[in-house]
């Protein structure tokens, strides 16, 4: 699975959702501008640990993005779709796509992607979730109808057995 952010405002966002890629085995995909530097700590203290596992791929725009991945099927999540995210059949190579914080994807790349517009439904009175947890919310589901390939299953307690 791989999760693409269009030009993402808040370091601490980033951070997490980095953290919860490297969780699940899900590449992270940065399309410039960055509204921060990828050094902050900001972001290694979201991310925690786990930052230099991560799978990461900066692009210099959208175009190139799409040069570099033509036959990508991307999802793209936004407060403005018609759909909802758990209506359409995701694929362990698909895309997911949010957009900035403060704006989100550009009704640019919207308009010509309609059928491929998804969103979390939401209170009316609400803009938008956290960046970070609706990147969880979608990429769960998404790994869920995929069947979690290769992600652990059961867990173990640390100082006691299950009985």
């Amino acid at each position: 699975m791989n999760i693409i952010l269009h030009e993402p405002e808040i370091p601490q966002n980033t951070g997490n959702i980095g953290r919860t890629c490297v969780a699940t085995n899900t590449s992270l995909h940065l399309i410039e501008p960055l509204g921060f530097r990828l050094g902050e700590k900001q972001i290694k203290r979201a991310g925690m640990d786990y930052w230099d596992k991560l799978d990461v791929t900066r692009y210099i725009n959208f175009e190139d993005f799409k040069e570099k991945h033509p036959d990508a099927k991307i999802w793209m999540a936004t407060t403005k779709a018609k759909r909802v995210y758990t209506k359409v059949n995701y694929s362990e190579n698909d895309y997911i796509m949010f957009g900035r914080e403060g704006g989100g994807i550009p009704e640019e790349i919207l308009v010509d992607n309609e059928e491929c517009c998804i969103r979390i439904p939401m209170a009316d009175e609400i803009r938008s979730l956290n960046l970070a947890n609706s990147v969880a919310i979608v990429l769960y589901e998404a790994l869920r109808q995929t069947g979690f390939k290769n992600l652990a299953k059961e867990g173990e307690l640390h100082n006691l057995s299950w009985r």
